[in-house]
């Protein structure tokens, strides 16, 4: 079962974040409504996301296309 979702401020594209530190997983739900949950994330993947300066630029550089994805 993914990690509840957390919803977050400043983002154009994210609209909230769940992680889940016992199986790795990282939930991201956009603003267009989707939700994916990528495996095997490190914590510190996490809390870079969570930090920052734009968790869309973070995401694209970091998450997506480098984490499997359902």
């Amino acid at each position: 079962m993914p990690a509840k979702i957390e919803p977050v401020s400043g983002s154009s594209n994210i609209a909230g974040v769940g992680y889940d530190p016992d199986t790795q997983e990282l939930s991201i739900r956009f603003h267009s409504g989707r939700t994916y949950t990528y495996d095997n994330v490190p914590p510190s993947v996490h809390e870079g996301l969570i930090s920052a300066g734009s968790m869309g630029q973070f995401f694209n550089a970091s998450i997506k296309n480098v984490y499997s994805v359902r």
